[in-house]
């Protein structure tokens, strides 16, 4: 392999099917659900299905706000299927960045012509985030676009801060998958990983949600690190958004590192 950033470049164009797939994915749901809203948020129908539901239910999925435009745009795709779609892709694409490599022997062969371990570890890495990064602008530019004609009424700069949350989300998902793929070179291990730390992170926002007494685990969730403040309402917490980023960059380092200290099919 030859030229600037190989395995980067070769990641790329090896997925931009599974790229494609995935946007219109998110594409889909975006339309499906969010021109709904005009329909349903003004004449208290939102309001009468969500009072028809338990409330640590409500609370658990986010409902409590779905009256509003920016309520119901966080609570149904941000916050939910989006967070899932992304989540979903990132564990895919993080497994399959080092361990995938390493099972099918084509980590090897890299390495043996010429590629050092850290640059392809930052390289496998670049290429999971910048199309962590496609999905996370375009979804967003698709509420942009959506936010008028659904009478959403969204801040424009809201719609921003709330796609670097998702994106943040997935790329820590990402990373701790690739960490994982990097330090194991398995990608069961990688897999696991990356979806535990997703999983846990919801999870553990949930139960906070259920008591006063339980909401120190909100400091445990990178979830509610961007999502305790509804981000496209009030605009997303850059504290919370920067420990996440934080977090995710790194386990890239870290993933950089686990991969040069273990011996390959050892």
């Amino acid at each position: 392999m030859n030229g600037i950033l190989p395995v980067f470049r070769r990641n790329l164009r090896e997925s931009w099917r599974s790229l494609l797939g995935w946007t219109i994915g998110i594409a889909a749901v975006l339309f499906l659900y969010l021109p709904l809203y005009s329909s349903l948020g003004g004449d208290g129908q939102l309001e009468a299905m969500i009072s028809s539901l338990p409330k640590e239910l409500v609370d658990t999925l986010g409902y409590d706000q779905i009256s509003t435009g920016a309520g119901y745009a966080q609570s149904t795709f941000f916050g939910l299927i989006g967070f899932l779609l992304l989540t979903i892709s990132a564990v895919i694409w993080g497994s399959a960045a080092i361990a995938g490599a390493e099972e099918s022997g084509r980590a090897e062969l890299d390495l043996a012509h010429g590629i050092g371990r850290g640059q392809y570890a930052l390289e496998s890495a670049l290429a999971v985030l910048v199309r962590l990064l496609w999905l996370g602008a375009f979804a967003g530019l698709v509420v942009w676009a959506l936010n008028g004609p659904s009478e959403l009424g969204i801040d424009d700069r809201n719609i921003v801060g709330a796609s670097a949350a998702l994106t943040g989300l997935a790329f820590l998902t990402a990373s701790a998958a690739l960490l994982a793929g990097a330090a194991t070179g398995r990608r069961i291990w990688a897999t696991g990983v990356g979806a535990g730390i997703a999983v846990l992170g919801y999870i553990l926002q949930a139960l906070a949600k259920q008591s006063k007494d339980l909401e120190w685990l909100n400091a445990l969730s990178p979830y509610a690190w961007v999502y305790q403040r509804p981000p496209l309402s009030e605009g997303v917490d850059l504290g919370g958004l920067a420990l996440t980023w934080g977090l995710a960059l790194v386990f890239v380092v870290a993933s950089v590192f686990a991969l040069r200290a273990r011996d390959l099919r050892g």
